[in-house]
């Protein structure tokens, strides 16, 4: 079985040695860019890259706006690193569909840990069931969502996010659960995070997103009402 592509781009050489060195020790193949260009070169070339890791500063091309060509035509995984701690940028990152996002400094285990988890659900096996509920239906195997019939377009998180809650339907679920449940990794971070993704998934959703509700100082719970 072919190792799956990973691309590492980052304008530094070290870091970029860093991450390809942890993921090759995980059976990764890993391809390098050293600036934005460079990037969206090997990402046309190369059609079986299953996920990136992409640097925001950078020359010639910043991640933000690779990742906004990325997103015009394809919807593969991205994790975005930055040195910058501002809420400002992470909210970007989300807004342009970026699947995680890790300040520097972070650890390397936890990254690839990161890489692991994604992958693990962008390869689940086609026999997943069609989870209706409502006027939603999201069917995993196709990865698609609709409300009253129309296409929902969702980002891997968000979509994550959506059929977790409709499994926990009526349950109330702690911010600390939703996240190592749905992002399966221990999360040191605040509640930004999930925070951000139930605003946009509330606002996609339209008039069903009160579905969604919150329980404040703990989480949120996903109930239809009959």
């Amino acid at each position: 079985m072919d190792k799956l592509k990973i691309l590492v781009v980052d304008d530094e050489s070290r870091m970029r040695k860093l991450v390809r060195d942890f993921l090759v020790k995980q059976d990764f193949e890993v391809l390098e860019a050293g600036d934005g260009e460079e990037a969206l070169d090997i990402f046309y070339d190369k059609k079986d890259i299953a996920l990136i890791i992409l640097d925001v500063m950078m020359p010639k091309m910043n991640g933000w706006d690779v990742c906004r060509e990325i997103r015009e035509t394809s919807k593969i995984p991205i994790i975005m690193l930055t040195a910058k701690g501002d809420e400002s940028d992470e909210l970007l990152g989300f807004n342009l569909g970026v699947d995680e996002y890790i300040s520097k400094p972070f650890s390397p285990k936890i990254l690839v840990a990161r890489v692991e988890a994604i992958l693990r659900r962008t390869g689940k096996a086609a026999a997943e069931e069609v989870m209706k509920i409502g006027t939603i239906v999201l069917d995993k195997a196709a990865h698609l969502v609709t409300v009253d019939g129309k296409n929902v377009d969702l980002s891997f998180k968000e979509f994550e996010l959506l059929a977790y809650f409709i499994e926990n339907e009526g349950i109330a679920l702690s911010r600390e659960k939703i996240l190592n449940n749905v992002w399966n990794y221990d999360y040191f971070g605040d509640a930004r995070t999930i925070d951000t993704h139930v605003k946009k998934l509330r606002s996609k959703l339209g008039k069903q997103g009160d579905y969604i509700q919150t329980i404040w100082g703990m989480g949120y719970k996903f109930s239809v009402e009959e």
